[in-house]
C-alpha cells in the first residue's frame, strides 16, 4: 500500500544557538530518541546555516554514518582520529564514527560567508569498526539524477557508507527539466532550493516528501537553480511515517 507524507519546511524543527540556526526535519535538539522516529534509515536529516567564526564544537559520536551536503560555504573538519579536511559547496563529506570519535566542524571566520550544511544520519550496517573519513567532488550541473552517497550492492557512488539499505541522489535542474527518482520501498525527498512538482504535489525549498512503496517517481523542476536531495531506503530502523 502506497503511502505518502510532506514535510513542509515551516514544520520543521528548529533551534538558535551561537552562530549556528538548524531547521530539522527529523526531532533533533533535545533528548530525543533518534531511532524512535527515524523513517526508513535516516535518524537526522538538518538543514543548518553557520555564521563565519562559528560552527560545533568537537563531540563525540559511535556507531553512526553521517553524510554532509555543503550547499554553500565551507566547513572545516577534524576528528580524534587525525583526519582533517574541508568540504566546499559541490563537495560531500562522510564519516564512519566506528567504535567512537571526536570530531569538531567550523565554518572560519576568514570565509565571510554564511555556510549552508545538509547533515544526516543513518545507522551502520554493524556496530563498531574504526573511524573514516572521506570527501568527494560532485558535480551536478547537466547530469541529471547523480549518485553521491551509498552502501548498496552494486552502487558506484561518490563515497560510500557502511550501510547496505541506503543510497543518497542528488540533481540540480532548470525550469522544465525532470528527473525520476528510484523505486524503493522507503523514499526522502528533500528540496534543496528552487520548487517541484511530484506525483501531484508541489514542494518548494526546505520541503520534504517521504514515500512508501511509492514506485519510481518523476520530479518536475518549476524554477531555474532547483535542487534536489533523495534517499532510497530499503529497510526501515524503527518507525515509519
Amino acid at each position: 500500500m502506497t503511502r505518502s507524507r510532506i514535510i513542509r519546511a515551516g514544520d520543521r524543527g528548529f533551534w538558535r544557538g551561537d552562530g549556528l540556526v538548524t531547521r530539522q526535519s527529523f526531532p533533533f535538539t533535545g533528548n530525543f530518541d533518534l531511532g524512535e522516529n527515524a523513517f526508513g534509515q535516516l535518524l537526522v536529516h538538518n538543514d543548518d546555516l553557520v555564521d563565519p567564526g562559528s560552527g560545533v564544537d568537537r563531540h563525540f559520536h559511535r556507531d553512526v554514518e553521517i553524510v554532509t551536503w555543503m550547499v554553500a560555504g565551507e566547513v572545516h573538519h577534524d576528528d580524534s582520529s587525525g583526519a582533517e579536511g574541508v568540504v566546499r559547496a559541490g563537495q560531500v563529506q562522510a564519516m564512519s564514527a566506528g567504535t567512537g570519535v571526536n570530531h569538531r566542524e567550523q565554518n572560519p571566520r576568514s570565509t565571510r560567508a554564511v555556510a549552508r550544511v545538509i547533515q544526516m544520519w543513518v545507522p551502520p550496517n554493524e556496530p563498531g569498526g574504526e573511524a573514516e573519513y572521506r570527501t568527494a567532488d560532485v558535480p551536478l550541473d547537466g547530469r541529471g539524477l547523480v549518485l553521491v552517497a551509498s552502501g548498496m550492492a552494486g552502487h558506484e557512488p561518490a563515497v560510500t557508507i557502511g550501510n547496505d539499505a541506503a543510497a543518497m541522489y542528488a540533481a540540480r535542474l532548470a525550469a522544465g527539466e525532470s528527473v525520476v527518482v528510484p523505486d524503493a520501498p522507503y523514499g526522502h525527498l528533500f528540496v534543496v532550493s528552487g520548487a517541484v512538482t511530484v506525483a501531484g504535489e508541489s514542494l518548494a525549498e526546505g520541503d520534504v516528501l517521504r514515500t512508501v512503496r511509492a514506485g519510481a517517481s518523476t520530479v518536475h523542476a518549476e524554477r531555474d537553480g532547483t535542487e534536489i536531495l533523495f534517499w532510497e531506503m530499503h529497510a526501515q530502523a524503527v518507525s515509519a511515517l
